[in-house]
């Protein structure tokens, strides 16, 4: 399902209400809610919100677990840190217990961070297939989503619940969550904004022969909801279709 919002404040105060309500929903039926937090810019407008009134009061922080879908490795107090910049615009704002804090550790190499953070998710869901209440996830030029990169072994990955991804110009490497994992959330949460999106997203949502060059469109959740919050600018070339491939 894909809904348009005016501007990226709108879709992330959409983004961030249904943050709340999904919140309250998994406590109530399971005591905790498990999310996915995503880097980017427009994450970072939904993450501000939630640690605002009113949402702020809104969400059992007590009963909330924070993972990452994907992490450069960098210093956390780097500009490329997402959890860095969740620690800024979310963490340091709101009573969340720092034993629900799960970020990738970026002091190790990383291969020894994928595989101490697929151990820490074993850990969070022991003795059965990981299932996150909500997985939030952005949208690159590229089609890539969390650091699924086109070309990047990690997009084939089939069993494995993290690994390692690279860019060829970026000195850094990145570990992301791959999409065994993804496919298996409750809910997954596409936020898109700008107009660089258009294309990409254009091809996502109504060119299934386009949209299997990117690794975004890899991401079906087997047993819960795909949701896209777009702006307007993202959405500006779409036809309407917006039947998902």
């Amino acid at each position: 399902m894909m809904e348009r919002f005016a501007d990226v404040e709108a879709l992330g105060r959409a983004a961030a209400e249904l943050f709340a309500g999904k919140a309250r929903e998994a406590v109530r039926a399971r005591g905790k809610f498990s999310v996915l937090l995503a880097g980017g810019d427009t994450p970072r407008r939904t993450y501000e919100l939630l640690a605002g009134k009113p949402l702020r009061g809104r969400v059992p922080w007590e009963a909330v677990h924070l993972f990452w879908g994907d992490e450069r490795c960098v210093p956390p107090d780097s500009p490329h840190s997402n959890y860095g910049m969740a620690r800024k615009s979310l963490l340091d704002r709101v009573p969340v217990d720092p034993g629900h804090v799960h970020p990738v550790r970026c002091d190790l190499s990383p291969a020894e961070a994928a595989a101490a953070y697929e151990e820490e998710l074993k850990v969070f869901f022991p003795g059965v297939p990981p299932r996150f209440d909500l997985a939030l996830l952005g949208l690159g030029s590229d089609g890539h989503t969390a650091s699924l990169l086109p070309g990047s072994p990690a997009v084939a990955e089939a069993v494995r619940w993290a690994a390692v991804a690279k860019r060829p110009e970026e000195a850094f490497s990145r570990v992301t969550v791959t999409l065994p994992l993804l496919n298996r959330a409750s809910t997954v949460l596409f936020l898109v904004s700008g107009a660089g999106k258009a294309d990409v997203l254009r091809a996502l949502l109504e060119d299934g022969e386009a949209a299997a060059r990117y690794p975004a469109s890899l991401v079906r959740p087997v047993s819960g909801d795909l949701r896209w919050f777009v702006d307007a600018a993202a959405a500006s070339a779409l036809t309407g279709a917006c039947g998902l491939p």
